[in-house]
């Protein structure tokens, strides 16, 4: 009886290292994915190179062929292999497989192997088995992609179960592997095989399709008037090799594909003129007589399944989506379950590539009775961009930045770019735009609410550079918004866009920016109130080249008070910097400095660290118009009484100042400087910051985590909150994107007496 796992149909190399030397090996495997093989492997050979060495080489030569590792030996440790494959399929981009030979314990180390994969998992692994222990061993690196493992052996009862119930596929050994009892087997020898493994599968619960299965063949190309056209035998009388012309070895290998189930043939040889050969005459037919499988068969593994959330219909993600798609058994979880300082543990996240994949994306999340989060690049003071169960629409394959005209300086910008990658991009023109001050944040979620950056006094916040927008709405509707097309939209987009839609590009226009000046200097600021006051004076007085943030950590017993002053100065003559720096260096006594002449896109380059994000983030946000004493005493308290474990101000004004209040819903024009507040105790902290309300003039929405009804009020004028709830009533009528600093669509809600 014929069986179809709807597998796509895979060829493979198993080549042997020789006495040519290791570089011969890896250009055979070159060869292979020149020819369109899809799967390499080494085993020992003649030579004693390395298998895996050698895998790890073909993975820096190759881009595409992916490589199947093998430890070598009997008696594997089982969590070193694991870091080992997790560790190439990282370094390969997701291109890494894993085959484990029968021996005593296999069910166990399998099981230890995908234990240290989970490193998403804070806890330690333990495992006591028969064959492995562990105790308390450190998990990870977690694979690039689902990493799969195979196992190798003779089709005995016991390893077909195994199969069944563990692994990802079963590889039938090459005929002259010591614990083979034959090669590639004809129909006969794997209907009792498929029969074991399926029966193993369902009995725990898992779906025969999960299972590959595999097979090594052999043999050499003759003539098609060659007497030897036909098949040799091992000595127990299992095919074990091909000799004749390419119609005999097609004729033979069709019933396994067909009619067996096999979907991956790995030719052992390392005669190049048979690797070609095989390329070129038999595999073309295999191929076409598999045909194309118009969707190849998605079958999550049981492990994969049983970690799925209630409320997700997940075998309805669109076919565009799921192959990116990452769930929570998913090996690549970890790296997407949180932000910079959120821990979450979302249920799905999507990761769309394009326009028409995010409209896809947020038709199929509105359905869906879970919360929906939606992330840029990463990054993220705020943390509203996981979730608990729910949906998260990632952008961080949508990271393309172009030029789009030199000659007005437009640049058209993804959401998924990092804010370094778009200073590195535009350094070469000699351009910049001003973006925040952390080059690993991402592009949409600070161009949509203000951007506050290192140049922002000179040019203004980096949506006052914003020039058009092609967004996603509610409903999955592609809409474009400028001045002139729908530009109430523009308008609610430089400020609150995160309600109304998701911008899967930005066109900015950028400023001319050579090298600037960064200065950073470490003061003691003992007397908190009185540098603060200091430092804002200067602040206020100081031309507009000049750029600067403070940061304040929690005082230490019996150590002053250290404050970081970091400054950019907007341009690259020595004697124009040293003047605006020196009023910075008189504020306070300089413990340390450091004063460079840098192009912009070095400050912004900042390392790309995995957000690994724990708890809740608590900080409070405020816009000031000056620091006054009164101001600067409160703040002082706040710090000394230690309820601030990391306070920052950053100076405003200048450039953002010139633009009308009205003109963007981003509304603090007026304000000099924006404050915020890291706390670890949040009601404490809110009682502390509540107090200081008087003192501010409105609210930066990016840094602030107290989503009490009160902070829309603080944040948006009530003409501009008007206005705000008006697009959201067109745009959003459901509030389907409610996962941020959220303006609902219904009636304004009475403002708090204790707001402003």
């Amino acid at each position: 009886m014929s069986v179809d796992y709807r597998h796509p149909l895979r060829l493979g190399l198993l080549l042997t290292p020789g006495d040519d030397g290791p570089e011969a090996a890896v250009e055979r495997a070159r060869l292979g994915e020149e020819l369109g093989y899809d799967l390499v492997s080494f085993r020992p050979g003649v030579s004693g190179l390395d298998p895996w060495t050698l895998l790890s080489w073909t993975a820096a030569r190759t881009a595409r062929i992916h490589l199947a590792a093998r430890p070598g030996g009997p008696g594997i440790n089982p969590a070193v292999v694991a870091r080992a494959a997790a560790s190439l399929d990282l370094l390969a981009d997701g291109r890494a497989e894993l085959i484990l030979s029968a021996e005593p314990g296999l069910g166990e180390a399998i099981d230890i192997v995908r234990g240290i994969w989970t490193a998403h998992l804070r806890s330690p692994l333990s495992f006591a088995g028969e064959h492995h222990r562990l105790a308390g061993a450190e998990r990870g690196p977690a694979p690039a992609h689902n990493l799969p493992i195979l196992v190798t052996g003779t089709p005995d009862p016991a390893l077909l179960r195994l199969a069944g119930t563990k692994a990802d596929g079963w590889l039938r050994p090459p005929a002259d592997d010591s614990s083979a009892t034959g090669g590639w087997a004809g129909a006969e020898g794997w209907a009792g095989a498929h029969a074991a493994i399926d029966q193993a599968a369902v009995a725990a619960g898992r779906d025969p399709r999960e299972i590959h299965r595999l097979t090594h063949i052999a043999g050499r190309f003759t003539a098609a008037d060659d007497n030897a056209g036909r098949f040799t035998a091992a000595d127990d009388g299992a095919e074990s090799s091909l000799t004749g012309p390419p119609e005999r070895w097609i004729s033979a290998l069709l019933p396994l594909i067909l009619d067996q189930g096999v979907s991956t043939l790995i030719l052992t040889t390392d005669d190049p003129a048979t690797v070609r050969r095989f390329a070129t005459d038999v595999a073309p037919a295999l191929r076409a007589a598999r045909g194309e499988i118009p969707r190849p068969e998605r079958v999550p593994s049981l492990y994969v399944r049983r970690h799925r959330r209630d409320g997700i219909a997940y075998d309805a993600v669109p076919e565009s989506l799921a192959g990116s798609a990452i769930e929570p058994g998913d090996a690549g979880f970890g790296r997407v379950r949180s932000t910079y300082l959120r821990g979450g543990s979302p249920g799905l996240v999507l990761r769309p590539g394009t326009p028409s994949e995010v409209a896809e994306a947020v038709r199929f999340a509105r359905t869906q009775p879970v919360k929906l989060s939606v992330r840029s690049g990463g990054h993220g003071i705020s943390g509203r961009s996981t979730n608990n169960g729910g949906i998260v629409i990632d952008l961080s394959r949508l990271h393309a930045i172009e030029i789009l005209d030199k000659a007005t300086r437009r640049v058209r910008v993804e959401p998924g770019a990092r804010w370094r990658d778009v200073a590195a991009a535009l350094s070469p023109h000699g351009w910049a735009l001003s973006s925040g001050d952390y080059g690993g944040v991402g592009v949409g979620g600070l161009a949509t609410s203000g951007g506050i950056g290192w140049l922002v006094r000179e040019h203004g916040l980096t949506v006052d550079h914003l020039r058009a927008v092609d967004l996603v709405l509610a409903d999955g509707t592609r809409v474009r918004a400028d001045e002139e097309e729908n530009a109430e939209l523009f308008w609610g987009v430089r400020g609150a866009g995160a309600n109304f839609g998701i911008v899967t590009s930005f066109e900015f226009e950028a400023d001319e920016v050579s090298e600037v000046g960064f200065g950073q200097f470490v003061m003691d600021a003992s007397d908190t109130a009185g540098f603060l006051e200091r430092w804002g004076a200067v602040m206020e007085a100081a031309p507009r080249d000049l750029t600067s943030f403070l940061i304040i950590g929690r005082p230490r017993l019996g150590q002053p008070t250290v404050a970081q002053i970091m400054a950019v100065v907007d341009s690259r003559d020595a004697e124009t910097i040293v003047a605006r720096l020196q009023p910075l260096a008189s504020v306070a006594p300089v413990l340390d400095y450091s004063i460079q002449v840098l192009p912009y896109e070095a400050i912004m380059n900042a390392p790309q660290a995995p957000h690994d994000g724990q708890g809740e983030p608590v900080t409070r946000s405020a816009l000031a118009g000056h620091l006054t004493p009164e101001l600067a005493g409160d703040v002082g308290r706040l710090i000394a009484g230690g309820l601030s474990y990391f306070f920052s101000i950053r100076a405003v004004g200048g450039a953002v100042a010139d633009v009308p209040p009205d003109a963007t819903a981003y509304a603090g024009r007026s304000a000099n400087f924006q404050l915020v507040a890291f706390g670890a105790n949040r009601r404490a902290l809110d009682s502390a910051w509540d107090a200081m309300l008087p003192h501010f003039s409105g609210l930066y929405i990016n840094f602030e985590t107290d989503l009490r009804p009160e902070r829309l009020h603080d944040a948006y004028p009530d003409a501009h909150l008007r206005r705000l709830r008006a697009l959201k009533r067109r745009y959003d009528p459901d509030n389907v994107f409610r996962d941020n600093f959220n303006i609902t669509p219904g009636p304004d809600q009475a403002r708090s007496q204790s707001s402003r």
